[in-house]
């Protein structure tokens, strides 16, 4: 993770966070502003930029990326280590808003993609419940682990989301995930955007605004 994540301070007393991943060969600053929009004064946001790595994907190019993907196929070897190390560091993040006042279940982790996959499994790894985590785009990494590697609680509130018509992650792969995570997971939410390619749309936007208001309401 590079040193400088864009962080936007709340405009009122800060009483919770939320920590926005981007996806492959993006920067904090890509979510930043969209993600900022959607808070309220009460709430902070970090969105932390990837360091380079060399991607398998992209021919060994390396570019801001979360852990190494290899393929894009559901069932292909995935960067174990890679993703553990992104989830430990995520983990970290989550501590250090512990540690300066804003407890666990106040802070709601996201991101887009690649950032969505890691705020998944980050979320359902970590021993506490967090506020929530809006899944936009992505899939679960380490599959096969779950749910035996499930640390959350239950009740830990998804928001998984996907356009219909999304070229790089499948439709079908947000589809299979979100019934995988019903099986053990109780408070979970799947929204489909019609036509809506591997990107975000105003509807999109409008229903994270909706889940952030009642997950981080003002205290």
């Amino acid at each position: 993770m590079e040193p400088n994540p864009v962080i936007i301070a709340s405009t009122a007393k800060q009483t919770a966070t939320l920590i926005f991943f981007h996806g492959l060969g993006d920067t904090g600053h890509g979510w930043a502003s969209t993600i900022a929009a959607l808070r309220g004064p009460h709430i902070k946001v970090l969105c932390p930029t990837a360091s380079p790595i060399p991607v398998t994907l992209n021919a060994g190019f390396r570019m801001p990326s979360w852990f190494d993907l290899r393929t894009l196929d559901a069932t292909a070897p995935e960067d174990e280590e890679g993703i553990l190390r992104a989830t430990s560091l995520v983990h970290g993040l989550i501590s250090d808003e512990v540690k300066a006042g804003i407890p666990a279940n106040r802070i709601v982790l996201g991101g887009f993609s690649q950032g969505g996959a890691l705020a998944l499994h980050s979320a359902l790894t970590y021993p506490e419940s967090v506020a929530g985590v809006m899944a936009l785009s992505c899939w679960l990494p380490r599959h096969a682990h779950f749910p035996n590697a499930v640390k959350a609680p239950k009740d830990l509130p998804i928001f998984q989301a996907h356009g219909d018509c999304d070229p790089v992650v499948p439709y079908k792969w947000g589809q299979m995930t979100a019934s995988f995570l019903k099986t053990f997971m109780t408070n979970m939410e799947f929204n489909t955007y019609q036509g809506l390619s591997h990107s975000s749309s105003e509807a999109e936007l409008k229903d994270m605004k909706a889940f952030i208001e009642k997950r981080l309401p003002s205290i």
